[in-house]
């Protein structure tokens, strides 16, 4: 994002009362402050991520063959002379895969290399691997590759009318839509296109395979999804799980981006090693990983509102159309998620959602934070703007009169909305500390006087489910250990890619056991400690995989209550465990063991000090055949406020300020959720503004490195940021420690200013007509859309 002029940012009064992670203490339990298990780790450099992992001197390195059309067919593949180069040790097609060549995470057609057929620019087509990264790029460009180029299908809108579909389509329904229509006041019609984002993860896709004993192989890899990646690397070369074991200790960022496509590339390194028996490592330069990779599902977005005269919703009919590229990958669910999210905060009435998962040949789509919720959201928040300017009210008037309420709080998929007070008073709380109303007419009298900057306000609310629509996913492992110095190891199924999940499952642990969080220690996820885990997504890792560990602490601690109670005949009933202690009885007859004690004599005894947890999320169901059902355990919910100001002569606009209240339950850990609210916010913002992504006439994305494709960076900071985690408000449902998921939810908080800048564009004709915006809102969108802004107001239409 273009900012108009540099801006210092101010840290307000709401930001520095949240507990900050410089003030954590390593003696932190779950609920306190505590920081980032390897912060130190991170900010020396110390912290080992794939690339960092020593290799065998004879180690091999992978580089990839691409296709550089999007649709076509190989008529030729000449290899010779890449065999032939200097250091080149092997080279693999798909005719030299062992076992399954598709590697398709949920349904088939994801070919490991292309077989024939090509399917999007960037394919790949063959690999290579030599005695260095130099010597196997260099090779690459020997091949010969002649290629029948076919038509390429780039239009999701046109292969959805010609149901050219990657997965059947689906429909919500709920009421008669129909009738909502013919008896309204008011009918909102409106489309929006809302573009794609790149994941942009610091570490690139990355792994190193080490062939091990008999046929198996040893993964390390930056992975959101180790079991999938042992599951598809076994699948690939023919051998049993038992034989593949994966590895990650952390990733320098995923975003969704590593859920279900990191697994390719161990596969392709798994083979080789297999074939040489020599270890082999792959990395992906930022280009080609940018195109080989797919991103955020860019969507096409249609709706048609009934409304009284009030602007409250009655129904209507809402269709979103995702582009999943050239396969289904995650699509199906993704697309799902967008359907589920079309109502964010507000009642739709009787209404039809029907969700289309088009076909286009590009790089298959795939998870991203929030998993295709935001892009959903946009329909609902787009529309419920278009009614504020219909009935003449300002927006935030109308999204209150249409919040879930009283006699309208079941969704269009019949889940009941829980909560709905937290939601209606955390907006008010909003409302009220960003003086909102007062800073409404301060802009309208500003705009009023200025004919090129204008300002724009808005708050936008969010309420994001938690689950992951696979009902079979929502469970999780643990492993425990104890060692008879008392020190404490814990291992589970989730990933660590900054997000802090390590660090509240240390801090789980430890406020079971009474226990320093420096005496818990955390090891890397390992599909050989804790087996068929579920990906780290949908903002489930704290959720469920807390609950595992919590779940293997309690049984811990149960055993040694009672052996306690046994040994040292004590009132079991009266037990506790505080600060490195176990106490028993109160008062004059209180008795306390040192852990280390309690631990070593348990040893001695011969008691086992080793446990296993496991949690499934109970309640969770969703019929797909009568779209209806639970779908979510419960749903986390937030509001931002964001004021802009807009060059509308140049589209140029800097974000002035933006105020966050957001619901995270009872805190795992406010340092770290804070962080997560305020990278989610920034990382929505720069989707919805400044992240585009752009492909040629031929399907080339020709947006592919940091010079073309704009992430958000520190200048495009708010001036003024305040961010505060709403309290008093526990989860209402059994979640761990009565805490919610603070992944994904924030992220949707950036729609708040493209909002605000909708609502300054709505200021050129006096807030009388709204103005299309599609996303990323570029200067250049914002531009034009002032412009036909100032021709719709100068024609009076």
């Amino acid at each position: 994002m273009r900012t108009l002029t540099e801006l210092p940012l101010q840290t307000t009064s709401e930001q520095t009362r949240q507990p900050q992670p410089s003030e954590a203490q390593t003696s932190a339990f779950s609920g306190t402050p505590a920081r980032h298990e390897s912060a130190i780790k991170h900010v020396t450099g110390r912290a080992a991520y794939i690339d960092d992992l020593a290799l065998p001197a004879d180690a091999l390195h992978l580089a990839l063959g691409l296709s550089p059309v999007a649709h076509g067919r190989i008529t030729r593949l000449d290899l010779a002379a890449v065999r032939a180069a200097p250091g080149v040790v092997d080279v693999i097609t798909v005719a030299d895969v062992p076992g399954h060549t598709d590697i398709g995470p949920v349904f088939p057609g994801d070919p490991i290399m292309a077989d024939g057929e090509v399917l999007y620019a960037g394919q790949v087509i063959f690999a290579v691997a030599a005695d260095s990264y130099r010597a196997a790029r260099q090779a690459i460009k020997q091949a010969v590759i002649e290629i029948d180029e076919a038509p390429a299908s780039l239009d999701p809108v046109a292969a959805a009318e010609a149901k050219d579909l990657v997965r059947p389509s689906h429909q919500q329904l709920s009421g008669d839509w129909q009738q909502a229509l013919t008896d309204a006041v008011h009918i909102i019609e409106g489309e929006q296109f809302v573009g794609g984002q790149e994941h942009f993860y610091l570490e690139g896709q990355a792994c190193v395979v080490h062939p091990t004993e008999d046929e198996g192989v040893m993964v390390h890899t930056s992975n959101q999804h180790p079991s999938e990646t042992q599951k598809l690397v076994a699948e690939v070369l023919g051998i049993p799980l038992h034989a593949v074991t994966v590895e990650t200790r952390r990733m320098g960022g995923g975003f969704g981006g590593k859920e279900t496509q990191a697994s390719p590339w161990a596969c392709l390194a798994a083979i080789v090693a297999r074939r040489t028996q020599r270890s082999c490592r792959i990395r992906l330069p930022r280009s080609e990983d940018m195109r080989v990779t797919g991103k955020r599902h860019p969507f096409h977005n249609r709706y048609q509102l009934g409304v009284d005269a009030k602007g409250v919703i009655q129904g209507g009919d809402i269709t979103v159309i995702g582009d999943c590229g050239y396969s289904p990958d995650l699509s199906d669910a993704i697309v799902d998620r967008a359907m589920f999210h079309a109502d964010n905060t507000y009642s739709l009435g009787a209404a039809r959602v029907t969700g289309h998962r088009a076909r286009t040949n590009t790089a298959s789509n795939t998870a991203f934070r929030g998993f295709g919720g935001p892009q959903g959201m946009m329909v609902i928040e787009a529309a419920v703007e278009d009614i504020a300017r219909q009935v003449g009210e300002d927006p935030l008037t109308i999204r209150k009169r249409n919040f879930y309420r009283q006699n309208r709080n079941v969704t269009h998929y019949a889940q009941t909305v829980d909560q709905i007070a937290l939601l209606h008073e955390l907006v008010e709380n909003l409302e009220t500390s960003s003086e909102y109303w007062q800073r409404r007419e301060r802009i309208r009298q500003f705009n009023a006087n200025n004919r090129t900057i204008r300002k724009g306000l808005a708050l936008t609310p969010v309420k994001f489910g938690i689950s992951f629509t696979a009902q079979h996913l929502n469970q999780a492992g643990a492993l425990l250990h104890v060692y008879t110095d008392g020190s404490v190891m814990i291992n589970h199924g989730g990933t660590e890619m900054g997000q802090g999940l390590h660090t509240k499952i240390c801090q789980v642990v430890g406020r079971e056991l009474g226990l320093d969080l420096e005496q818990v220690r955390i090891t890397a996820t390992r599909t050989d400690k804790v087996p068929n885990t579920s990906p780290t997504a949908a903002s489930s890792g704290a959720d469920l995989n807390g609950q595992a560990a919590r779940d293997a602490a309690l049984k811990l601690k149960q055993r040694l209550f009672d052996f306690a109670a046994e040994h040292y005949h004590l009132d079991r009933e009266a037990m506790r465990m505080e600060t490195g202690t176990l106490i028993a009885g109160f008062g004059e007859s209180e008795t306390r063991i040192a852990w280390g004690e309690l631990i070593q004599t348990a040893y001695l005894s011969r008691i086992s000090l080793s446990e296993k947890g496991f949690y499934a999320t109970p309640l969770i169901h969703y019929d797909r055949a009568t779209g209806s059902g639970r779908p979510f355990y419960y749903f986390a919910f937030g509001a931002a406020v964001a004021e802009v100001s807009v060059d509308t002569l140049s589209g140029e606009y800097q974000v002035d300020r933006v105020d966050i209240l957001h619901d995270v339950g009872d805190s795992l850990n406010p340092a770290i959720d804070i962080g997560q609210v305020e990278g989610g916010f920034i990382q929505g913002m720069g989707w919805l503004t400044s992240e585009e992504l752009k492909w040629n006439d031929n399907g080339q994305l020709i947006s592919h490195g940091p010079a073309t494709y704009k992430i958000p960076t520190y200048g495009d900071l708010p001036a003024t940021f305040n961010v505060k985690l709403m309290e008093g408000h526990p989860n209402s449902m059994a979640s761990i420690y009565r805490s919610k998921a603070v992944g994904e939810p924030p992220f949707m908080l950036g729609m708040s200013v493209w909002c605000a800048l909708r609502d300054a564009l709505a200021s050129l004709s006096d807030y009388r007509q709204a103005v299309r915006l599609d996303t990323p809102a570029t200067p250049e969108r914002v531009m034009a859309a002032a412009a036909a802004a100032r021709e719709a107001a100068g024609s009076g239409s």
